[in-house]
């Protein structure tokens, strides 16, 4: 492994530590000023930017009554960085759901993190989710 690949793979693994904690500022700083975050499956074009990245972290997950991020396989090829994860997230006694991702990162020379898409299944956090956090997304940061 390289020394930028070595870089980069601590860039992700101090991004999954800081989003275990929801450190929601910490990981949008690790982004470029234009960086793109999306979740494909997901009608919106995503967020764009530190400040929208930390709206958009901070409007699906803050809610929860209790998030964990569970690492996984995590590939490094130059300034790519591709992990396959687990996340648990609770609303309340009676909704809670492990969500699976794999999740694909772009990092420029500096080590800031330039696009992240996270790829899982739409079907599995709507049958989970209650009512009211599907109205609170749906309502939107912007």
């Amino acid at each position: 492994m390289t020394a930028t690949e070595d870089r980069n793979r601590a860039v992700v693994e101090a991004l999954w530590s800081e989003l275990d904690r929801r450190d929601f500022a910490a990981v949008a700083a690790r982004f470029t000023a234009d960086g793109h975050y999306t979740d494909v499956p997901a009608p919106e074009e995503g967020a764009f930017g530190p400040a929208e990245i930390e709206a958009r972290l901070r409007l699906g997950i803050e809610p929860l009554a209790a998030y964990e991020c569970e690492e996984g396989l995590m590939l490094v090829d130059g300034d790519h960085v591709v992990t396959e994860h687990s996340e648990t997230w609770t609303w309340d006694d009676d909704h809670s759901v492990v969500l699976k991702f794999v999740s694909v990162m772009d990092l420029d020379a500096d080590g800031r993190i330039t696009r992240w898409w996270d790829y899982w299944d739409l079907g599995t956090i709507m049958e989970a989710a209650p009512e009211w956090w599907l109205l609170h997304v749906a309502a939107g940061y912007r």
